[in-house]
């Protein structure tokens, strides 16, 4: 359980975050793009797409037969919708993740308070959990108000350009409640094994950045047609994540020592 202690150490993590201009402009900037900016842009494009589409046939091959309807305009952007977006949704807590836990770890180290924080009452492993906690706090906080924002934006075109919606499949819960943890935790954990080398923020979350070399391959992987990202794959896909986040979680807590954060 977390003590007053540990809550007062994830508000101050959380507030340090949101109150600085530069990394909410950059915490922002992407939820923006995946979930108001590609959408409303999908959505539009489809609507005044000419009906001939071949470029798209070899894409809607690739999906379930029963998903495919004499409306190819409306096929393709459940498949926007179900298959594509949902991958650019795990990079939002990866992201956010990353600069919280960088803010978090490394920058306590920049501002030249660590040796105060280790002062306090609270054990390391208290300090961890309490800086865990509040970059994975953050970065759910965002995806899932992002998440939101897109429902309203996608639901609010389709209403106006065809008067009809379009309910988000089961990809999305297994994105929100089982992939985009397990990315979140996984991108920490890999931020506190390198902020006992890293000496900036910024060196801290190039570390952490390379999680999201994957994404980028299985998202691309379903526009050449190599890949189909299914509920199922996606389901592994949090699976195997969360096997890592968890070698990772234990490897990072051995890392969070004295002599190493006091480098």
């Amino acid at each position: 359980m977390i003590n007053s202690r540990q809550a007062a150490v994830i508000k101050k993590d959380i507030r340090s975050v949101t109150s600085n201009k530069s990394f909410m402009t950059g915490l922002i900037i992407l939820p923006v793009m995946f979930s108001v900016l590609l959408p409303a842009l999908f959505v539009l494009l489809l609507h005044f797409a000419p009906e001939q589409m071949d470029d798209i046939e070899m894409i809607l091959d690739m999906l379930p037969a029963g998903m495919v309807t004499d409306d190819l305009s409306r096929t393709f952007l459940i498949f926007m919708l179900d298959y594509v977006l949902p991958t650019f949704f795990i990079m939002i807590p990866i992201l956010v993740s990353t600069i919280t836990a960088a803010s978090s770890f490394v920058g306590e180290k920049e501002k030249r308070t660590l040796e105060t924080l280790l002062y306090s009452p609270l054990s390391l492993a208290q300090i961890y959990q309490a800086k865990v906690w509040a970059s994975f706090l953050l970065s759910m906080a965002f995806t899932f108000a992002s998440f939101i924002l897109m429902l309203i934006v996608v639901e609010g075109c389709l209403l106006l350009t065809s008067g009809s919606m379009i309910l988000p499949g089961i990809s999305w819960l297994i994105t929100l409640l089982v992939v985009s943890p397990t990315a979140s935790l996984l991108a920490v954990a890999l931020i506190v094994i390198g902020s006992a080398k890293a000496k900036t923020i910024e060196e801290a979350q190039q570390r952490a950045a390379l999680v999201i070399i994957p994404i980028i391959v299985l998202l691309i992987s379903q526009f050449t047609g190599l890949m189909l990202i299914s509920a199922l794959l996606l389901l592994a896909v949090g699976v195997v994540l969360g096997v890592l986040s968890f070698l990772m979680m234990k490897r990072s807590m051995r890392n969070f020592t004295y002599e190493k954060l006091l480098k």
